[in-house]
Order: C-alpha cells, then sequence, then structure tokens
C-alpha cells in the first residue's frame, strides 16, 4: 500500500491531486458542477504554469550559482543537495511513508472536528518534510513509535503556526482562502513575528521598502520586469566574473537577465490564474458555507510555488543568493554550503513577506537574521542525514562527502532536539507548549488576526521615509 501511494505521488504529482481535491471539496460545498470544474481546472493549469516557468528558469540560474560558489573559494564539507533529492529521500523510507497515511487521516480528522481551520491534505506533498525529521530521528534512535510522535507532533505545531500566517498569506498574495503550510517555511513564523515586531519598534515600518513605492521613486526602474533584468545581469556578472573576456559569458550573462526578467513578468500574470481559481471557488460555496459553517473561516493549504514568483518575494530571494554564500563563509563554526537550493530561496522568502506586508527591507533582515541560524542547522543535521539518504539509495561521490537539506531548519531542529534525547521529560514539555500556545490563540484568535493584519500600519502623524 506505502509503495502504491509512493506511485501516485510520483505519478500524479500537484497539478493533478490538487484539482482533484479542489473539485471534490467545491461539489462537497455544494457549488454547481461546472463551476466546480472550471475552479479545479484553472488550480491545474495554474500550477502546471508554476512549475514549467520555475524549470525553465532554474537551468539558466543554476550554472551561474554553480560559478558563484566556485568563485567564492569556499571549501566546506557539509553540502545541500537540492530539496527534490530530500523528497526522494523520504518517500523512500518505510517510516517516512507510514507516516504519509497518518498524516491524511490525521489532517482530515483536525479539520473536520474543527481542531484546526485549515485543509491541509491539499498540499500533501509538502508532508514529506515532517517524513524526513522522523526518518532522520529513526535512524539515531531505531524508535519507531518516537519518531512517529515527532512527526504527528510537528504536523500539529505546523499547522497553529499556518493558521496565524493564513490571513497575511491570503491576503498579500491574493489568494482568498489559501495558507502557506510548507513546514520548512511555516516553522519560521513565530521568529518572523518576533522579528517583525522588534524591527516596527525600531520603526522599519515606515521606511516604505514595498514593490509599489520602489516602483514610484524608480520610475521605468522601478518595474519588477526592469529590476528582474538587472538582478539576472548582476547575478550573471559575478558568477562569471573570470570569464567575462568571452563572447559566450556575455551570451550567458544577458540570457541570465532576461529570464530574471521573464520570470518577473509572467509569474504574477499565472498567480492570476490561480487566484481566480479560488475566488470562483469562494463565490460557489459561500452559501453553504454560510448555512452549514455558522461562520467559519476555513483555509486550503496550496504549495509554496504559488508565492514563488510574486515580484517582490522573487527580488528579496533572489538577492539572498550571494549574501547566503557570504554567511557560509563568513559565520565562525559553520560547516554548510547551501548550493543547489540557492536557487530556491525566493520559496523562503513568503513568511515573511507575507508578515511585513512586502516591505523588502525587513524581510531581508529577518531572513539573513533566521538563515544564520539554519546554517548551523544543517550542518548539526549531516551526519545523521547522510546515513538516512544513503541507506535510502542515495550515491555519493565521496567516501567523506556530508550532505544536508535545507528543510532542517531551527524551530522543528528544536522539536527534534527534544525527541532526540528521549527524555520524557524534555518530549513532554514540547507537548504541553503546543497545548499552550493552542490555547491561548483559539481563545484570542480575532486578536491575533487583528494584530498581524495591521502590525505594520503607519499612524498618519508618524509619517513614511
Amino acid at each position: 500500500m506505502l509503495e502504491t501511494l509512493s506511485n501516485i505521488f510520483d505519478t500524479f504529482g500537484a497539478s493533478v491531486s490538487v484539482p482533484v481535491i479542489i473539485f471534490i471539496i467545491a461539489i462537497v460545498m455544494k457549488a454547481k458542477p461546472n463551476k466546480a470544474f472550471r475552479s479545479a481546472l484553472l488550480a491545474g493549469v495554474a500550477l502546471t504554469g508554476f512549475s514549467l516557468m520555475i524549470n525553465a528558469y532554474m537551468p539558466t540560474i543554476s550554472g551561474i550559482v554553480d560559478k558563484m560558489v566556485d568563485n567564492t573559494g569556499v571549501n566546506l564539507p557539509v553540502l545541500d543537495v537540492g530539496w527534490q533529492a530530500c523528497a526522494l529521500v523520504a518517500y523512500s523510507t518505510k517510516i517516512g511513508m507510514a507516516f504519509l497515511i497518518v498524516a491524511i487521516i490525521l489532517q482530515i480528522i483536525l479539520f473536520i472536528t474543527k481542531w484546526t481551520d485549515i485543509f491541509m491534505p491539499s498540499d500533501l506533498w509538502n508532508t514529506y518534510s515532517f517524513m524526513l525529521w522522523g526518518s532522520t530521528l529513526y535512524m539515531a534512535t531505531k524508535n519507531a513509535w518516537l519518531s512517529m510522535g515527532l512527526m504527528i507532533l510537528m504536523n500539529l505545531y505546523i499547522l497553529l503556526f499556518a493558521e496565524v500566517l493564513a490571513p497575511c498569506f491570503s491576503t498579500y498574495y491574493n489568494y482568498p482562502g489559501c495558507a502557506l503550510t510548507a513546514p520548512h517555511h511555516a516553522e519560521g513564523v513565530p521568529f518572523y513575528i518576533l522579528v517583525n515586531w522588534i524591527m516596527n519598534k525600531l520603526g522599519l515600518n515606515k521606511v516604505n521598502m514595498n514593490l509599489s513605492a520602489v516602483q514610484k521613486k524608480l520610475g521605468l526602474f522601478g518595474e519588477p520586469m526592469v529590476l528582474g533584468l538587472f538582478i539576472g545581469f548582476i547575478l550573471g556578472f559575478i558568477g562569471n566574473i573570470h570569464e567575462l573576456g568571452t563572447l559566450a559569458t556575455w551570451g550567458e550573462i544577458t540570457t541570465a537577465a532576461i529570464s530574471t526578467a521573464a520570470v518577473m513578468a509572467i509569474f504574477p500574470k499565472i498567480a492570476s490564474l490561480f487566484a481566480a481559481a479560488f475566488t470562483l471557488l469562494t463565490e460557489s460555496t459561500k452559501g453553504t458555507a454560510k448555512k452549514h459553517g455558522k461562520g467559519r473561516t476555513w483555509y486550503l493549504a496550496v504549495n509554496d510555488a504559488t508565492g514563488y514568483g510574486e515580484p517582490a518575494t522573487i527580488m528579496v530571494g533572489t538577492l539572498m543568493i550571494p549574501i547566503m554564500l557570504v554567511l557560509a563563509f563568513a559565520l565562525p563554526g559553520n560547516r554548510a554550503l547551501i548550493m543547489v537550493d540557492l536557487i530556491a530561496m525566493p520559496y523562503c522568502m513568503i513568511p515573511m513577506i507575507s508578515i511585513s506586508k512586502g516591505n523588502m527591507l525587513k524581510t531581508l533582515i529577518g531572513t539573513i537574521l533566521y538563515f544564520s541560524l539554519a546554517l548551523y542547522v544543517w550542518g548539526w543535521m549531516a551526519d545523521l542525514y547522510t546515513a538516512v539518504a544513503v541507506e535510502a539509495g542515495f550515491t555519493l561521490t565521496s567516501a567523506t562527502m556530508l550532505i544536508t537539506c535545507t528543510c532542517f531548519m531551527p524551530l522543528l531542529a528544536l522539536l527534534f532536539a527534544a525527541f532526540l534525547s528521549q527524555n520524557v521529560i524534555i518530549i513532554a514539555l514540547t507537548v504541553i507548549v503546543y497545548f499552550v500556545l493552542y490555547i491561548l490563540y483559539k481563545k484570542n484568535k480575532d486578536a491575533v488576526t487583528s494584530y498581524m493584519l495591521t502590525c505594520n500600519d503607519v499612524k498618519p502623524s508618524e509619517g513614511v521615509v
């Protein structure tokens, strides 16, 4: 059964499975079949568009990223091998696949019983992040029950954090009734909220560094497409700085520039299709929701690819590529070098962009701080993860090579460390902390939502820089 389920996900992917789930939800909510079908088809078309665009852009920029790594002269023993390889490892372990079934049942029950207002199975693919943690813990402890408990608790925490983020995410990215539940992104929500609060206290919310402000000040040069052209050109130039004397080099630089400009220009148009799918779904089902939902606001989990190409997101994410190389070299005691996943940095901007309402300065500062911590986590997890990957069939190119996964992020690493200790008291504390946070959130949900949506607002008397 586990192998069959794995084959289904590998074969159909998100662009097919998500529309099917959306269609079923729409029918259950008594939408007309033609509107349910159109909504599902729009979502499938948009997800396919995201995939085609990203897959076309990645090869163009990945070669330049490799050259940037070579040009820095960084020699670190732990390398990331990309989230795609991590997902394959997760879906190749028995404990991971066992949790996939548990996750489907758990997430549906939590939604039906209104424990959470997020329907998470619609982004079931990203469950691989939990599976990685569980598989790594099992490698260290050989305790299946402990590993399963860790994955379940992580799922509960992520649903809580995702629900806190959902109003900001759905509003900023204009995806009505949608939530970001990818564990490796949503787990950072508490940190980003805290950092955003501190930066607001320092007055950074008065510094108008959102995309519209940049466009207004820079005119033509502030348009996403034009900014993308310059960012792509700079990346290409840095990556080829030792080979500027050849025509082929300038061909690669200009290709990177125009490709980045294309992503900036085309992605928002694809995103509008995805938004239309959920607008249609909301309009079609609001009568049933009003009648049977008793005023309940709920969210459908969507893949993080939906936010990748939003102009401010990809702009800050692209700027983070060279910054991550500098951090890897400069941070004392760091062992890890993010390499393959450098090109996936825009995905990682989504939570902070949502919380800060598109403030690119605050997003850049927040993600630099968090990913500085993440580098140490990646180095710490390398020995165990390498063993898991090898057991799952991953072939190392060197006997001394260590690999890591950028899905291993700081807050979930604390939960992993607690379960790794196998100390009952420490593990119990992580469970207690979850229930305390959950109760506090549910009792103050309206206040939390209001804060998340207004925390960046500036009073007219304070002015904006």
